[in-house]
């Protein structure tokens, strides 16, 4: 049965997911983005590889026209990818507000994927 309210929750959380990843594609090559990426001690062909990929999953995530299997993985490497943010951030950075930007962006990626499966699975 089509619920409008889980709905309107998948594209909003879906929508700042959106807003978020897709526009970093075109600042890959920022300072900030070369600084950031040199003060996690990962290599510079990261960086470039990680926006290119992050773009992808972007897409991947808003065309509705897109497979569940497909989707489903984009999910997983997003999952994936916040995990390793977070990760990253309290090695280098330790227990400071920053170190916890991937766990909110990681909670509205499981409010998604969590209301995908809802809209879609009747």
């Amino acid at each position: 049965m089509y619920n409008k309210k889980d709905n309107a929750i998948y594209w909003i959380s879906t929508g700042l997911l959106a807003l978020f990843i897709l526009p970093g594609i075109f600042f890959m090559n920022s300072e900030m983005a070369i600084e950031g990426t040199r003060h996690l001690g990962l290599p510079e062909w990261f960086r470039i590889e990680a926006s290119i990929g992050n773009f992808i999953g972007g897409l991947i995530l808003i065309i509705p026209q897109i497979g569940k299997r497909i989707k489903e993985w984009a999910y997983v490497a997003f999952g994936i990818t916040y995990i390793s943010a977070f990760i990253a951030h309290m090695a280098v950075d330790g227990i400071v507000p920053m170190s916890f930007a991937p766990l909110v962006t990681l909670a509205i990626l499981i409010v998604s994927y969590v209301y995908y499966h809802k809209t879609r699975v009747q």
